[in-house]
């Protein structure tokens, strides 16, 4: 039997999961006062555009995020966990080092034996996985795939430190991808530069069977935007110009949600008016590698997003990692 390989991957369906727990600034700011540390709503809105996050709860690990937002995808996709044959988390905060939330998430969706694994590019992570599933897909080596960010960053914060603490938040969001001759991804793009992980890290390291060092996030923001700014702009117009497209043609920017100066700036340098920018770190925070996904499900859900719109996804993380997708839905 001859097997075809499909032209394109598509995106079949999507779902998303916020925990329960939403912190405003507010309240975050009242927990913080508890340490004598001072911040407030107005202080966090102007520097970040984020007025509230979620939390996820203390028996709450990524897979468990991952699961009900996989669960919201496939429903979407019309499909069950047993047509998958590959699962790809993007996530930086795995449920434990070993085994991979993939495999963990795989096992709580009740559908062994498709390849699973995690993918660990920060707040790249769904571009990245995205473009792996896609290139596996057009190959033959699988046929459906599930793509999911899920991040529980408030385990890694340091709420003594105000310039970080107050940007992140814990989500998932998935796709479920399948193939077709219909246009889907029609380019995507992926880079990394190590010299630069020092700017955002969580340096603590295992040894002797334990985190040593610093365990919590560090980030120089200065340098962080500096950098993003410039690296975002030159992967959209690369991964535009593979597709034979312009910016004109995209319906809508999906960037990683970090900060709202960040994506307006991006959406700046590309010409593209405020209109076409998903927004929603002002309700999610920063949630690394479920904000990409996040966001598309929340703007297909409420319908601003349509079949045939054309999607241009990008993020950046530590690493330093970047990468962008073109896509038709």
């Amino acid at each position: 039997m001859t097997t075809v390989t499909p032209r394109f991957t598509r995106i079949l369906g999507t779902g998303s999961y916020l925990p329960e727990s939403r912190v405003t600034n507010a309240d975050l700011a009242q927990r913080l006062a508890r340490d004598g540390i001072e911040t407030s709503d107005e202080w966090i809105v102007e520097r970040t555009g984020i007025r509230a996050r979620h939390f996820a709860a203390p028996d709450q690990p990524s897979s468990d995020l991952a699961l009900h937002a996989a669960r919201a995808a496939l429903e979407a996709a019309q499909l069950s966990a047993s047509d998958l044959d590959l699962i790809i988390v993007a996530t930086s905060t795995p449920d434990m080092v070993f085994p991979s939330t993939a495999c963990l998430l795989q096992h709580k969706l009740g559908a062994p034996g498709g390849a699973a694994f995690d993918v660990q590019a920060v707040c790249s992570g769904f571009v990245y996985a995205l473009t792996v599933a896609d290139a596996m897909i057009k190959s033959g080596a699988a046929r459906h795939a599930l793509v999911v960010g899920a991040e529980t960053f408030s385990r890694i914060l340091d709420f003594k430190d105000r310039t970080t603490c107050v940007l992140f938040g814990d989500g998932a969001g998935a796709v479920v991808l399948g193939p077709s001759d219909e246009p889907g991804i029609l380019a995507s793009e992926l880079h990394a530069d190590g010299q630069h992980s020092g700017i955002l890290c969580t340096p603590g390291g295992l040894s002797g069977g334990a985190v040593q060092g610093h365990p919590f996030l560090k980030m120089d923001g200065q340098a962080v935007f500096k950098l993003a700014v410039g690296v975002l702009d030159k992967v959209a117009r690369s991964v535009l110009e593979k597709a034979g497209r312009t910016a004109t043609d995209v319906d809508w920017l999906i960037p990683h949600q970090a900060n709202i100066r960040i994506m307006q700036g991006t959406a700046k340098k590309l010409q593209l008016p405020s209109d076409k920018l998903i927004v929603t770190v002002d309700q999610h925070g920063n949630t690394s590698a479920a904000s990409i996904p996040l966001a598309l499900d929340q703007a297909v859900r409420d319908g601003r997003i349509q079949r045939g719109d054309t999607l241009l996804l990008e993020g950046v993380g530590g690493g330093f990692t970047w990468g962008a997708a073109l896509l038709d839905f």
